[in-house]
């Protein structure tokens, strides 16, 4: 009878704990409107530039967050003191190089003094039906007159030429930002990817030693899936994105040299979505 309480508490508690930490799913996920990649015969002078935060993208519905997935998050009352009954798209976000951190403290299911650290960072107005240049005029205003501490609105401004927004890029990475976003000033809010919204970001070059391969699933079953390689670092990771057909049925040698791309590290000094690129010897 002892053993079988015992066994009892430690369910509880396990279910407990799970509780606290599994993620509530919202009814419907939100109409989110969704960055392609910058392209260089863009006019930069047609759209308003912002920062990209490395935050975790969320909807405040005028009542809670819901993240893009259709998730649930709970922040606490005094964190959302004050914010409008107006949807707002935005970034729960905790500072530059601060992802990990703001993924930690806005996954949990029950509110905490971590939120402290946290700011919500709008940048666009989901229902508002003018173009974004009026949705700027409204954030600016909003901002004027924003009574919390924990909301905040995304500075937007505008640039000259192309070589002005590699400028602003440069200055923004070498603080330790992530990119830049870029949106015109005719948009619309929609759903979806739209050429109305980009996104750039600069890539870093490294390269790795292959040591080893993953088998692929799904449509590349049969070929190799990803190669696990080792950094100059001494990081160990795998890369299972950039290849072509040819390449995973005939990928890097084992204890050959290949060039990969990627966007910053983790914490743990692992590369960010690491692709592919070439083997060393080839052009």
């Amino acid at each position: 009878m002892n053993n079988i309480k015992r066994q009892l508490t430690i369910y509880l508690s396990l279910v407990w704990i799970l509780a606290s930490i599994s993620p509530v799913l919202a009814i419907n996920k939100p109409d989110v409107m969704l960055a392609k990649v910058f392209h260089s015969s863009v006019d930069v002078t047609e759209y308003w530039i912002s920062e990209k935060l490395d935050g975790v993208r969320a909807r405040w519905d005028g009542h809670r967050f819901i993240s893009r997935g259709g998730t649930i998050i709970n922040a606490p009352d005094w964190f959302v003191e004050g914010f409008p009954v107006i949807p707002l798209d935005g970034e729960l976000w905790a500072g530059r190089g601060e992802y990990q951190q703001t993924v930690s403290i806005v996954r949990t299911l029950k509110p905490h003094i971590g939120w402290k650290k946290v700011s919500f960072m709008v940048f666009d107005l989901p229902a508002h039906q003018g173009d974004f240049s009026a949705r700027v005029a409204v954030m600016q205003s909003m901002s004027e007159q924003n009574p919390s501490l924990y909301l905040g609105f995304i500075a937007q401004f505008q640039v000259a030429s192309e070589e002005s927004l590699t400028r602003h890029l440069k200055t923004v990475t070498d603080q330790g930002g992530e990119g830049l976003m870029l949106h015109h000033k005719a948009g619309i809010y929609r759903s979806g990817r739209s050429k109305d919204l980009l996104k750039l970001k600069p890539f870093t070059e490294a390269e790795a030693i292959v040591l080893d391969y993953r088998k692929g699933k799904g449509q590349f079953t049969g070929k190799m899936g990803a190669i696990k390689v080792r950094s100059a670092a001494g990081k160990v990771f795998f890369i299972g994105s950039g290849f072509t057909h040819q390449q995973r049925e005939k990928p890097p040698a084992i204890g050959s040299v290949i060039s990969f791309r990627h966007q910053g590290v983790t914490d743990s000094g692992i590369p960010r979505f690491a692709v592919f690129l070439r083997v060393r010897d080839e052009p």
